[in-house]
């Protein structure tokens, strides 16, 4: 930590940002969140969402970018209504059809001109251990590398440390530790399919369901479906 206990935040709409967004709080870090909306299907909810819970913690600021260039590219079934959204394989190695090609560079990159415009010191992303089995750009290595583009591509003064919290734990430890800091769930959405209810069965309902089943949980937001993905 640095006098300058400001961090931007990437702020989806979902568990996982808001989970960061909680234990950036709890390490003493005032919000900035960073929400953007690239063509995906649900962005009117995650937007919603991302919104609301600004408001809940009051944060510092709230930015909303349009990147539908990411739309435009294409490839993903999140932006693309002639691909279908695949039903949840929770074992699959294999880059699913939601990867949005390099999405996460072209987001940290404008977080981190967010940040050093307003004098940050942190830019947080939810990004867990579940996203980097199928995300290449949600893998430790990445992060890593991408800090190393935030030192050299900004002011000599300029100190921003890039910071996953959860880019090594499971979903799972991740709703534990919301729970732990008592996010409001009910504010989050997670679903690539559908903005009310959630499908239950898209990998974004599947991971999210299991983790509260793992432990013993209610999710509070409604769904199509529950499946049970309880691990085994």
């Amino acid at each position: 930590m640095t006098d300058n206990n400001r961090a931007v935040i990437l702020v989806s709409g979902g568990m996982d940002s808001a989970t960061a967004v909680y234990e950036a709080m709890k390490r003493g870090y005032d919000p900035y969140f960073f929400h953007t909306s690239y063509g995906q299907e649900t962005e009117i909810k995650e937007r919603e969402c991302a919104k609301a819970l600004a408001e809940e913690v009051d944060a510092a600021d709230f930015l909303h970018v349009e990147t539908r260039h990411l739309a435009r590219i294409g490839t993903s079934s999140l932006t693309d209504a002639d691909i279908d959204v695949e039903d949840a394989d929770l074992e699959s190695e294999e880059i699913p059809s939601s990867y949005v090609p390099f999405r996460n560079a072209n987001l940290l990159s404008m977080a981190t001109s967010y940040a050093e415009a307003h004098d940050c010191s942190a830019v947080f992303i939810g990004a867990h251990s579940e996203d980097f089995s199928g995300y290449p750009d949600c893998r430790p290595q990445f992060f890593d590398a991408f800090q190393q583009v935030m030192n050299v591509g900004t002011k000599p003064e300029t100190n921003i440390d890039l910071i996953a919290p959860f880019v090594e734990w499971s979903k799972t430890e991740i709703a534990e530790r919301g729970l732990e800091l008592n996010v409001p769930y009910e504010l989050t959405w997670s679903c690539y399919r559908a903005e009310e209810p959630a499908c239950g069965t898209c990998d974004a309902c599947a991971f999210r369901l299991q983790a509260f089943q793992n432990l013993g949980a209610t999710d509070p937001i409604d769904y199509a479906e529950r499946p049970s993905y309880v691990e085994k």
